[in-house]
């Protein structure tokens, strides 16, 4: 059972939908450019073209731990996404502390690319990859405290699936102030997590010239950049799920589940195209600041029912 939600929901559904969603990113932000935005396959065509361009592996680095880091951050994407897929398929699938899993393993796409750009030898790698860490350790603190808004209000529940339910019949968390609150902080957090404008820090391609990626080529290049397109489906599902009621596959309930992801990926595009492009020291004092104060604030009001 596990093994069918890996394959068809972790890395083939997830994988597809994260392929259409990059496409959707693309087209939005060519749109805010006044431009006309690449064909629906471009993801696709452009993920086949770097499968079929050489691997080169840099002079001095450590091969295996540089060719394992797109691999590892490919495959903790597709396990936490398949969990979440069980959960919202079949609630009594999920099990208990569901959602700690799921944050560990979102976790390690970054990861992933703090290991590769350290493993590749380059010193413009390394300072991405320092950047990575940094930020990585500033936007955890916050997420994770908006996070406890839904666990609080579903009576301290450790279940993806009891979480769900305490949002069935349209009351979502989100309606709440502290939900709501908990929400937006959550959102800016996964912009980081996603290492996208303005938190793309790491890549920065006009300052290090795309830093932990900048070594990479051929079919790595390719996971890595298909892990970054599944995170952009997984990541607004995980919030659906927990601040606006998951998805509903049942009559008209398709059509609002569409809209619900749709409009979170529009955000998140409108936010990246809307803003410049911040400085690491900037972004920590933003998440260990305003951030986590809110989340904090958001986490009493939910204490106190409000």
């Amino acid at each position: 059972m596990y093994a069918i939600y890996l394959i068809v929901y972790g890395i083939i559904l997830t994988g597809v939908l994260g392929v259409i969603a990059s496409w959707i990113d693309r087209k939005v932000t060519a749109r805010i450019h006044y431009r006309v935005g690449p064909p629906f396959l471009q993801p696709v065509i452009d993920i086949i073209k770097l499968m079929g361009k050489e691997t080169v592996v840099p002079e001095g680095a450590s091969k295996t731990t540089f060719l394992l880091a797109p691999i590892m951050g490919y495959a903790s994407i597709s396990v936490a996404s398949a969990i979440l897929w069980m959960n919202q398929l079949e609630v009594t699938q999920g099990f208990l502390g569901d959602i700690i899993v799921v944050i560990y393993l979102l976790t390690i796409p970054s990861i992933s690319l703090m290991l590769g750009g350290f493993a590749s030898g380059n010193p413009l790698a390394m300072v991405g990859a320092s950047r990575e860490m940094k930020l990585m350790l500033s936007y955890e603190l916050p997420f994770i405290f908006a996070i406890l808004v839904p666990i609080i209000k579903s009576n301290y529940s450790l279940r993806l699936g009891q979480i769900l339910a305490s949002q069935a019949g349209g009351n979502v968390f989100a309606l709440s102030f502290s939900g709501a609150i908990a929400l937006i902080v959550s959102i800016i957090c996964i912009q980081a997590k996603m290492g996208i404008v303005p938190f793309d820090i790491a890549e920065a391609e006009t300052e290090i010239m795309g830093g932990v990626i900048i070594e990479y080529s051929g079919t790595p290049l390719a996971i890595f950049r298909l892990m970054k397109h599944m995170m952009l489906f997984t990541l607004p599902f995980f919030l659906i799920i927990l601040y606006l009621g998951g998805f509903n596959f049942h009559g008209i309930g398709i059509l609002y589940s569409i809209l619900k992801y749709v409009l979170m990926l529009v955000i998140i595009v409108v936010i990246k195209n809307t803003n410049p492009r911040v400085r690491i020291d900037h972004a920590m004092r933003f998440f260990w600041g305003p951030a986590t104060i809110a989340s904090i604030v958001a986490i009493i009001l939910s204490i106190l029912g409000i």
